[in-house]
């Protein structure tokens, strides 16, 4: 069954970086774009950022652009986001997905939990 095991979160100063992946199993990884997205306390799961299947294109939240960066490796069934000068308010659980499109999406992680705070 489709199954997405986020990690590397944790608590770093604002700006700091964190460096977080996404392994996933199931499905062909290498057909889908794989979608990361972040859940604020109190507030709606909104997309971060999302890669092609074959990682050669790329988007971000227009908040994120220029701090996260988004990659894969299709031989290791793995996501990546990298997050780089963060601040407060990305504090939030992150998770990834199979796609922006509901569609396509498999049931969700556990997340994995960024905290950016002195």
């Amino acid at each position: 069954q489709v199954q997405f095991v986020e990690s590397g979160g944790g608590l770093v100063q604002p700006g700091g970086s964190l460096s977080l992946s996404c392994l996933a199993s199931g499905f062909t990884f290498s057909d889908y774009a794989i979608a990361w997205y972040r859940e604020a306390p109190g507030e709606a799961r909104v997309l971060v950022a999302e890669i092609s299947s074959d990682g050669g294109a790329t988007r971000y939240a227009n908040s994120m652009r220029g701090r996260f960066t988004i990659s894969r490796d299709n031989g290791k069934t793995t996501a990546y986001l990298k997050m780089n000068s963060l601040k407060p308010e990305d504090t939030a659980t992150y998770y990834c997905q199979r796609s922006s499109r509901s569609n396509y999406w498999g049931p969700w992680g556990q997340g994995t939990q960024v905290t950016v705070s002195y």
